[in-house]
């Protein structure tokens, strides 16, 4: 891919007025819809939530992507779109439409993402306990709209009665102001589609046996209710993107012959597909393997990644499992480079403490031991600053942003690293450094500084090869 080539994608945001509005709800119905239709589908979501992208690649077996404008920058962001190539990409907004970083702008909305890749946003709007009063509501956010990319509206939690009452009305208030925004129709009230959720967000497909029983009757729902062919043909006359240039050449052959294990399965499976492919670009070759099923890391594995998850949720199979922990242990006393992100930091720690205060053994290659708060702890964005720059592989953290995600804290969280809140003066030490080991709660991506896949690379390379004493 060149740079600024010209990409048609067919494309949408699905954004809400506010967060349970029924985005994801409409969002899975009306890929459903697609699916059954044929079309090459590509999803997205806005945000760095691992859960939804997860929750779309499991129920539609179809690529599904984090567009996050403080993690990727906008080149990076149009980049993603554009993987969606000729086909049709729909993508789910977070939050209300302009909700983001700071209450004074749209920055790191869903709305800031339309805008930079010129995307048309369907708005639906949860109009299950309001009158008339919805009117003025839409008519607030279409007033908003500067770059004038709201082109749809769907009204959800609503009857067919109110919805027949309410449309003409509606309909004349947009026409008045805004004709180029058409009225799609109506999700009605229905029971049994909600999609089950945890502490951290949804439970994925196979966890529950009736998600795609949900799905398609939502879809049938969708398909009886909302006007499909004009929200094709808003995706259809989306611009063209100038998306940015690929990947460079000189990066394709700086890990050849490397393999990196990665942690995946139901404990560990909280990853960016961006990350992983940053090393497979680089020629790294990636192994999975499962720290709930297997008896030891692959063999011949040069490095180790320790994702987040729900090791909460698996503690007792987890602990059992001790060959498996001790070829974690053996691998870290080897100095091979290894990078445990949340759950896979609390997993590596000593111990677990669960919500009923059971303690569970875990890898105890540091002496963290991890308990259960019953509330988000550090909740939000961050970046890590003071890191060790005279170790270039420690260093290489600096300048990583991420964010942190979970109801669990260490007694040992690390003091390698100062993380910062963007936007506002909190920090605090993270960070355990040990044996080339990058240990914390943070969830990087590891875009915002590519020099850390280099190292983390560099770093294999010489313990393969016998060059650190």
């Amino acid at each position: 891919m060149n740079e600024n080539t010209p990409v048609k994608v067919n494309r949408l945001l699905i954004a809400g007025m506010t967060s349970g509005s029924g985005k994801t709800t409409l969002t899975c119905a009306f890929l459903r819809c697609l699916q059954k239709r044929g079309y090459d589908l590509k999803s997205y979501k806005c945000g760095p939530d691992y859960i939804d992208p997860m929750f779309h690649k499991k129920a539609f077996g179809i690529e599904s992507r984090n567009l996050d404008v403080f993690f990727m920058g906008e080149d990076m962001v149009k980049k993603n779109v554009a993987k969606a190539g000729n086909g049709y990409a729909v993508i789910e907004g977070a939050m209300g439409i302009y909700d983001g970083n700071d209450p004074s702008s749209s920055a790191g909305s869903c709305y800031e993402i339309a805008e930079i890749t010129s995307t048309p946003v369907i708005l639906v709007v949860n109009a299950g306990k309001v009158g008339r009063t919805v009117i003025s509501m839409i008519k607030g956010v279409i007033a908003d709209d500067e770059r004038r990319l709201i082109k749809g509206i769907i009204l959800n939690n609503i009857s067919e009665k109110f919805y027949e009452m309410l449309f003409p009305e509606l309909e004349e208030a947009l026409s008045e102001s805004r004709s180029d925004i058409k009225l799609l129709g109506f999700f009605p009230k229905t029971k049994g589609i909600d999609f089950e959720s945890r502490h951290l967000g949804l439970k994925l497909p196979g966890e529950s046996d009736d998600t795609g029983d949900k799905i398609e009757a939502a879809s049938k729902v969708f398909e009886e209710n909302i006007d499909i062919s004009e929200m094709l043909s808003i995706m259809e006359n989306a611009q063209i993107l100038e998306c940015a240039a690929g990947v460079k050449t000189e990066l394709l052959h700086k890990g050849e012959g490397l393999t990196l294990a990665v942690a995946l399965d139901d404990a560990f499976c909280f990853y960016y597909r961006d990350n992983i492919e940053m090393f497979e670009e680089r020629g790294v070759k990636i192994k999975y393997f499962s720290p709930l099923n297997d008896s030891e890391i692959p063999k011949g594995a040069d490095g180790i990644l320790l994702g987040g998850g729900y090791p909460e949720l698996y503690l007792e199979k987890l602990s059992a499992n001790k060959s498996m922990l001790a070829s974690i242990r053996s691998f870290v006393s080897e100095k091979k480079p290894s990078l445990a992100e949340c759950g896979g930091f609390m997993y590596l720690g000593k111990s677990i403490e669960d919500d009923n205060g059971n303690v569970f053994e875990m890898a105890g290659v540091y002496d963290g031991e991890c308990r259960f708060t019953g509330r988000l702890v550090r909740f939000g964005y961050m970046h890590i600053t003071d890191a060790d720059v005279d170790d270039l592989f420690y260093g290489s953290v600096n300048g990583l942003k991420g964010h942190e995600f979970h109801y669990y804290d260490s007694s040992m969280n690390g003091e390698s690293c100062t993380a910062k809140k963007p936007f506002r003066d909190t920090q605090w030490k993270c960070i355990v450094n040990h044996n080339n080991g990058i240990w914390g709660f943070p969830h990087f991506y590891y875009g915002s500084n590519p020099g850390f896949v280099d190292a983390f690379i560099e770093r294999m390379k010489e313990v393969r090869d016998g060059k650190l004493k």
